[in-house]
């Protein structure tokens, strides 16, 4: 099988038609439909079903597409590797960050990538922990943040912060920092939660079986923001880390209040595929992003405990 066909198969597939992925390849089109047909006879069926808006993936088209996006990723990257081994790392890394923890460090990361390592192209993907765990297995990514604990996962794996969680409520509710609530309250409270492949809602439906309440659940939101904007307008209540929402907090337009007895807190790991090795660019981005995550906690900017100190300090129940 044709590696150019492969990967004209997969631009045509992000772009959602011939015309753009013409326009991002500066191909004629062609050119391009005549290698998609050639794979579609070489694999003996329709990979796309053509329309007036484009083109959308049959059925087999996005088995291939999750077949083969990850292998490509993996043998562009080890032809990079190879070809740079005596020079400053080079290639291209794809790293893989929850919503909440996006938002608080992508720019950061990006901006000391840029300056530290110029012969690296920095991809960061955007998902929930279940889609990352996915994305990391099929070759996707090369390393990624996930919530813990480490034990759960069949990865390679180090753990580096615990995180206070907070019940999180609108403007007009009456919920106190000073005074905090308890795990046995939140099914007093209608809630606003992610869907399950998220890993904040694991750590809260586990929290809510050990303290042996029910939560009563009104909305789920896949997206970050549109959780807090349900929130805010006063449908719910959710629970998220105060870095995930300083910027409300600050603006008044959300109140918060944290956990006691015990408290609620989540455990941040970096994971790595134990199937493969790391390349010299991927080594060297997951040294930046540990040590920005040292630095935005030592700085407060991240309100959490590095795993270093909270081996010396007793912990907290976890959920």
């Amino acid at each position: 099988m044709d590696l150019k066909q492969l990967k004209t198969f997969i631009r045509v597939a992000e772009a959602g038609s011939l015309s753009r992925a013409s326009d991002l390849l500066r191909l004629a089109q062609p050119a391009l439909s005549r290698q998609v047909k050639l794979l579609e006879t070489s694999v003996g069926t329709e990979l796309f079903t053509r329309h007036g808006r484009g083109m959308e993936l049959t059925e087999a088209g996005r088995e291939l597409l999750a077949r083969v996006s990850g292998i490509l990723h993996q043998l562009e990257t080890s032809i990079d590797e190879v070809r740079t081994l005596k020079s400053v790392p080079r290639g291209a890394v794809a790293l893989g960050l929850m919503p909440s923890v996006s938002d608080l460090l992508a720019a950061r990361l990006a901006l000391r990538v840029a300056a530290e390592l110029p012969g690296v192209s920095l991809r960061i993907v955007e998902g929930y922990a279940g889609n990352l765990v996915d994305w990391l297995h099929r070759g996707e990514l090369d390393a990624t943040l996930l919530y813990g604990p480490s034990s759960d996962l069949h990865l390679r794996v180090t753990s580096l912060l615990f995180e206070e969680l907070h019940l999180v409520g609108p403007a007009s509710s009456r919920l106190d920092p000073r005074a905090g609530c308890t795990i046995k309250s939140l099914h007093t409270f209608p809630l606003v939660l992610p869907s399950r492949t998220h890993g904040l809602r694991a750590v809260v439906e586990a929290a809510a079986r050990k303290a042996r309440v029910d939560l009563e659940l009104k909305f789920e939101a896949d997206s970050y923001r549109v959780l807090k904007d349900l929130v805010a307008a006063g449908l719910g209540y959710t629970v998220l880390p105060p870095s995930a929402i300083r910027r409300e907090l600050a603006a008044g337009t959300l109140r918060s209040a944290s956990f006691r007895s015990p408290k609620l807190q989540r455990e941040i790991v970096l994971a790595l595929p134990s199937s493969r090795p790391d390349t010299r660019a991927t080594t060297a981005v997951t040294a930046i992003v540990v040590d920005e995550i040292a630095r935005t906690i030592a700085s407060e900017a991240w309100l959490a405990m590095p795993v270093s100190k909270a081996a010396k300090t007793p912990k907290p129940a976890r959920a």
